[in-house]
């Protein structure tokens, strides 16, 4: 791809913002990494570097033309949460943590998408969250929680979006695994509109054997909730990569003659970093960034018309590349993790201390353990030993004194979760998210006006400019 090239960058970019910057792009893909600020970025970059033995080789997120900082804050804190970051990128308003495209008063809120779609364009969203997760919401409904997903799920299939993918089907079937109360089965609604629907991971293997030939409509959902970590889905691939998801999108939405506009979320990256797990988050990452390329692909056949902006809603985890007096990261020694913390590790140790050193020894490559190490170990043992004892299986609301040293998380899972970072050179300073300034990178139609060091509200802006559409109250 050529804009991985240095030496074609310029050229791509003069293309991009000659004649034709004046006219609003035909085709805009806003790809969001959920959790990911500028050491999740460049972790994941020298990892990439390490494991293909090239110094040189870039990720697409890094390697745009055009490239920014953003400011974060909701508008009733610093450190915001998805909810209100994402009503910041969708609709250009500041609005309080929780709420979901409306403002601190209740009104609800236009967004980007809205406009879209009101103009004629096919849209979508993508995302490895449940749908109705925070985030993929604030382009699509309006609602004054993020919790109430069963709600936004009926602005779904209220709002004639084309083309959704993602997991989180349980707030949209009912029976069986529902969150659902009233009865209500919204697949079936989607049906009656003519969708093409996808539910459970049996059906991965039709989607991606699904290929329109004109417009079509997608509903589909792969898990009850989030989608499985990069890390995990490798192993068994029992659900589409967030990279074929975008792709089936844009097969999809390509035959909209009037062009398309695409919400693509990383959505696990965030949560692999509450969990301060940096093999997850790298790998999740590296997914989002393939994702990424998708798009990339697709920009290269039509330089003059489409639009990619690429940009994290909030860091998370207060990642810290470097430990202590070590002037080193050495994320050779993440070659032997292979799962998860949150997803596969929680709740493995049951008491037998035996069986979970194989486990972390053949899963992490934590084998021979420091003094310190094992010391580390040893006391979230003695705490797991004493929950089991009272019979507390839920690690979440512990005491404050367990939350402020595992974050609710299984203290087992935690304690691996932090030596494995140490031995990498990595350090957290949070389970939750911070109020750093972000990067954002763009290439294409107009790319040049987000090169800017401004807050988040003002990339909806500029975008609504580009696009000649009205978004906000």
């Amino acid at each position: 791809m050529s804009i991985l090239k240095p030496t074609l960058i310029a050229s791509s970019l003069l293309l991009s913002l000659g004649a034709h910057a004046a006219d609003a792009p035909k085709y805009v893909f806003f790809m969001i990494g959920d959790g990911m600020g500028t050491a999740q970025r460049q972790i994941s970059e020298y990892y990439l570097q390490q494991q293909n033995g090239d110094e040189t080789q870039r990720l697409a997120i890094n390697a745009m033309p055009v490239a920014g900082i953003i400011t974060t804050h909701s508008a009733n804190t610093l450190v915001t949460d998805s909810a209100a970051a994402g009503t910041a990128l969708a609709t250009g308003v500041k609005t309080d943590n929780g709420v979901i495209a409306m403002d601190p008063e209740g009104h609800k809120l236009r967004s980007t998408l809205d406009a879209a779609k009101d103009k004629g364009m096919a849209t979508g969203i993508v995302t490895t969250t449940r749908l109705t997760h925070a985030t993929p919401a604030t382009f699509v409904a309006k609602n004054i929680s993020r919790d109430n997903e069963n709600e936004i799920a009926n602005d779904y299939l209220a709002s004639n979006v084309d083309f959704f993918a993602g997991g989180g089907y349980r707030h949209f079937i009912n029976g069986e695994g529902s969150k659902r109360k009233d009865g209500k089965n919204l697949v079936d609604g989607f049906k009656q509109k003519g969708y093409h629907t996808f539910i459970g991971a049996d059906s991965s293997a039709d989607f991606l054997a699904f290929h329109p030939t004109n417009s079509q409509k997608v509903f589909a959902s792969f898990a009850s909730s989030h989608l499985p970590y990069e890390i995990d889905r490798k192993k068994d691939l029992n659900t589409p990569s967030l990279a074929q998801m975008t792709s089936k999108a844009i097969e999809t939405l390509k035959y909209d003659p009037d062009g398309f506009f695409m919400l693509v979320e990383g959505g696990r990256i965030d949560h692999a970093a509450h969990a301060n797990d940096v093999s997850t988050v790298i790998q999740d990452t590296i997914a989002f960034d393939q994702a990424v390329k998708a798009a990339v692909d697709f920009y290269e056949h039509h330089k003059d018309e489409t639009l990619i902006i690429v940009a994290g809603d909030h860091e998370t985890g207060g990642m810290g590349l470097g430990l202590g007096e070590n002037y080193f990261v050495q994320l050779d020694k993440l070659k032997g993790v292979d799962e998860s913390i949150e997803d596969k590790l929680q709740g493995v140790y049951k008491g037998d201390r035996k069986a979970f050193m194989k486990h972390i020894d053949e899963h992490f490559g934590l084998k021979l353990l420091t003094k310190e190490e094992q010391q580390t170990l040893n006391h979230a043992m003695d705490i797991d030993d004493e929950l089991r004892a009272k019979n507390i299986t839920d690690f979440d609301g512990y005491s404050t004194h367990n939350d402020a040293t595992y974050g609710g998380y299984d203290p087992v899972a935690i304690a691996v979760a932090h030596i494995t970072s140490q031995r990498a050179g990595v350090y957290w300073t949070s389970y939750a998210h911070t109020a750093t300034q972000l990067p954002l990178s763009a290439v294409g139609v107009g790319a040049e006006k987000f090169g800017n060091f401004e807050d988040n509200t003002q990339v909806a802006k500029t975008l609504a400019t580009l696009m000649n559409v009205k978004i906000g109250s």
